[in-house]
């Protein structure tokens, strides 16, 4: 027999002295037991979010999770073994030749810059992996987010033990998307300046057009403009267009006898004019701190450069521009009730099968405590409030396909974190809308446009996971990377098309043409993560278990944005 629950005397004081001299009032008092029932429910807790727990189903110890645990360990293990050769940097020779010069590798310059303790939220840094042929690892530049001086930056970090540090088309994107971020929320950046500018084979996709080389300078200058201070570090090579990235910082810092900045180097000048000179002598760091002026101060080694950057960073004042509103107290969050590492076993790689969304959220929440909004209707969505590490946020699951019910649901809870400045979190896991007559009757098009039309417009910072698929329309409506949230981040078991290898060739066949198995091949090794990754379709692929850590540091970030003073204006929503 169940024991009887009692409230609190706390709580039946409470409700004494604020919801009973109401209903006293109140002609419809036949509803009072109800009222005494519900307050019984809070016996354990005197928190409103007690009412919100998530309760989780799952069996740790069930074949069915093993197998996914197993399947996900696997590709873990695989991707694991990937990142640890991509954060050696380039060959063995070339790093040693590097480290022979007195110089720092590109990720241990990165830890020494950060503030002690703190942790570096790394970007892409599958990019340029399997796309030319030959190893550029992390695309030659390594982007992330860290902690200097208690300031949260962005750091920009040329390798040049990759290719001289030069500039691949991917190099070019990955460097721009870094900025982007850093615009977006209004991030100091922090240049590491070691390349030897663009690499010539590839010159026609680099170097002229709108997002190719040039615009890495015009983006330093307007947001110079904003008032997002822009440092340079000259840590080695710094030339042609390159010069102009320390030439437009606020601040530029550079290394005696190692950093060289001229917009054309030793052999150029000689071809040009005849004048033989040395590298020192054109563009050395005594030359550009004592005669141009290029830079602003002259460090005697990489780790003296780094202690002057931080310097530079401590005299910011940056202090004014930091968000205390949204910012957790110490202690004022709790950790999720289920182990996060849980989810690779709830998840596993068969897409095949349905994942279950509140199953994830409540290893990611505050407490596992989330309010779920409209939970009975359209159901294939879950839309809800919750918190991360004390941060507000309105969560956007997929529990299913996207239906008109679904839909409409969603474009009203995007509408409500809008109105609320609250930040949305898209949990992806979608095959797309519903397709059929009875579908097109009810309005799918324009209804499926309607929640569309308000991740578009929605004015608070936006952020995607992709834990299963993201397919056609659906990566559309559940913030794919066209609708610019401020970081996607994909599961390693995460999928992207427009539609999957197997509806292909359903499709084909369906028209009556042969299915081409190459084509086939191709689609489903063009879906994996990996894939996408290295084309920075995402901002990087996460353990699972990392995920709410990620987002946390994510939203930390975007607290600096001017999101707060803008209010959204929407489209026109067919009705």
């Amino acid at each position: 027999m169940a024991s009887k629950i009692v409230p609190s005397r706390d709580l039946i004081s409470l409700f004494r002295r604020s919801v009973r001299p109401c209903l006293r009032s109140c002609p419809q008092r036949p509803y009072y037991p109800r009222y005494t029932r519900q307050l019984a429910t809070f016996s354990h807790s005197h928190h409103a979010d007690a009412v919100s727990v998530i309760p989780s189903t799952v069996d740790t110890s069930s074949p069915d999770f093993q197998e996914n645990k197993r399947q996900m360990d696997e590709a873990m293990t695989r991707l694991a073994d990937i990142h640890a050769t991509i954060a050696q940097g380039g060959p063995a020779k070339a790093r040693e030749k590097h480290v022979k010069r007195g110089k720092m590798l590109v990720r241990d310059r990165i830890t020494a810059l950060i503030d002690p303790g703190t942790s570096f939220l790394e970007l892409s840094q599958m990019a340029g992996y399997d796309m030319y042929g030959e190893d550029v690892p992390a695309g030659g530049i390594v982007t992330g987010i860290g902690t200097v001086e208690g300031v949260s930056c962005m750091i920009v970090a040329n390798d040049s033990t990759v290719k001289g540090g030069t500039y691949y088309p991917i190099t070019v994107k990955k460097h721009l998307r870094a900025q982007a971020i850093a615009q977006e929320n209004k991030l100091p950046c922090i240049y590491l300046v070691d390349s030897g500018g663009a690499n010539l084979p590839h010159q026609a996709d680099v170097f002229p057009d709108r997002d190719h080389f040039g615009r890495i300078f015009y983006n330093q200058a307007r947001m110079s403009a904003q008032g997002i201070p822009q440092i340079s570090v000259v840590m080695g090579p710094c030339t042609a267009g390159g010069a102009y990235v320390p030439s437009m910082s606020d601040e530029s810092i550079i290394v005696a006898e190692q950093g060289h900045i001229f917009l054309a180097g030793p052999p150029l000048v000689k071809a040009a004019t005849g004048e033989v000179v040395s590298a020192e002598d054109l563009g050395g760091g005594k030359l550009h701190s004592e005669i141009s002026g290029v830079t602003d101060y002259l460090a005697v080694d990489d780790a003296h450069a780094l202690v002057l950057a931080r310097r530079s960073v401590s005299n910011l004042n940056w202090s004014r521009h930091q968000s205390a509103a949204l910012t957790p107290k110490e202690g004022s969050y709790k950790e999720p009730l289920y182990d996060p590492k849980e989810l690779s076993g709830i998840v596993g790689t068969n897409l095949r099968r349905q994942i279950p969304a509140h199953e994830i959220i409540a290893r990611i929440v505050d407490g596992s405590s989330f309010a779920e909004f409209k939970p009975s209707y359209g159901s294939t969505l879950v839309t809800g409030f919750g918190r991360i590490y004390g941060y507000p946020i309105g969560i956007v699951a997929n529990n299913g396909i996207l239906f008109s019910e679904s839909s409409l649901k969603g474009a009203h809870f995007v509408q409500l974190c809008a109105k609320r400045q609250i930040p949305l979190v898209f949990l992806q896991n979608i095959s797309g809308f519903m397709v059929g007559a009875d579908a097109e009757k009810g309005g799918i098009a324009k209804n499926g446009a309607k929640l569309v039309t308000a991740v578009s417009c929605a004015e608070v910072p936006k952020f995607t996971v992709v834990f299963g698929s993201s397919a056609g329309a659906g990566n559309y409506g559940m913030c794919g990377r066209a609708y610019s949230p401020r970081f996607l981040w994909t599961w390693p078991n995460a999928k992207t098309s427009v539609m999957g290898a197997e509806q292909l060739s359903s499709v084909m066949e369906a028209v009556g043409k042969q299915v081409d198995p190459e084509l086939k091949a191709r689609i489903e090794r063009e879906s994996e993560a990996t894939f996408g990754s290295a084309r920075l379709w995402d901002d990087g692929i996460i353990p699972p278990e990392h995920t709410r850590r990620v987002l946390g540091m994510g939203l930390q970030a975007s607290l600096g944005g001017e999101w707060k003073e803008r209010e959204t204006e929407w489209g026109v929503f067919r009705m």
